[in-house]
């Protein structure tokens, strides 16, 4: 456990060493914002919620999250700085799990930011909190898989933008595959069992679950079993790697 603090503080501490982070997080905030009051119709829909603001994120993350995760470990391999890393006093899946947590502890904190909104709506109306505090903790559980995922591919290649391509694609994969269009089309030939699957495997059936308010065992399940999964998968990649 004090390895993993170590690694957490200081992969924690180096995404505010330089103004990245602060560019990041300034860019998820303006986004998240246009989104919800520009395309969302916030004040034309005439009800106090966050509805507008959540329904954006999976599209956000899409973008945003690898883009984060994109370094985790191809900086590392590319700088060669991974060897020394590995030498110290660390098991590797002590390593992936402590840069795993600051880089979602550091996306928790650009989620943490939006505060204000929710300030908004209260001032604005009477909005189901319970609801809200729902929504956001689906969404940082949402942004944890993309970051694993992305953390995955990321042990896997030298170079970041190959990383960030692949990480948006398989995320894309995981939201699309609970669409209404991808799930009527498949409805159309596939027996109901497998039209089911293909749903509980979507980021977006689950995200949508819990912004409605209803925090589900089998959501938080899901969501913890993407994360271990693919962070299990990192560890495994980067054995390998050691051992190449």
């Amino acid at each position: 456990m004090h390895n993993i603090k170590s690694i957490f503080r200081r992969e924690f501490s180096s995404y505010f060493a330089t103004p990245l982070a602060l560019v990041f997080i300034v860019f998820f905030l303006v986004l998240a914002a246009a989104f919800a009051f520009q395309f969302g119709n916030f004040y034309e829909r005439g009800q106090a919620d966050l509805a507008p603001f959540f329904s954006f994120h999976p599209w956000l993350y899409l973008f945003l999250i690898p883009a984060i995760s994109m370094r985790l470990w191809a900086e590392e391999r590319k700088s060669g700085s991974i060897e020394l890393l590995m030498t110290l006093p660390v098991t590797t899946w002590q390593a992936v799990i402590g840069k795993f947590l600051a880089a979602w502890a550091f996306a928790g904190v650009a989620l943490a930011l939006t505060f204000p909104m929710w300030l908004t709506v209260n001032y604005l109306g009477d909005p189901d909190n319970g609801a809200i505090l729902a929504a956001y903790i689906g969404s940082w559980l949402m942004a944890g898989g993309f970051l694993a995922i992305g953390a995955c591919l990321s042990a896997a290649t030298r170079n970041q933008v190959i990383a960030f391509i692949f990480t948006v694609v398989i995320c894309f994969g995981f939201l699309f595959s609970g669409f209404p269009i991808v799930l009527d089309m498949v409805s159309g030939w596939a027996p109901r069992v497998l039209v089911d699957a293909l749903a509980s495997l979507s980021f977006y059936t689950h995200f949508q679950a819990i912004s409605k308010g209803v925090i589900d065992l089998r959501d938080l399940l899901y969501f913890g079993t993407v994360i271990g999964v693919w962070l299990a998968a990192n560890s495994i990649v980067l054995d390998m790697k050691k051992a190449d």
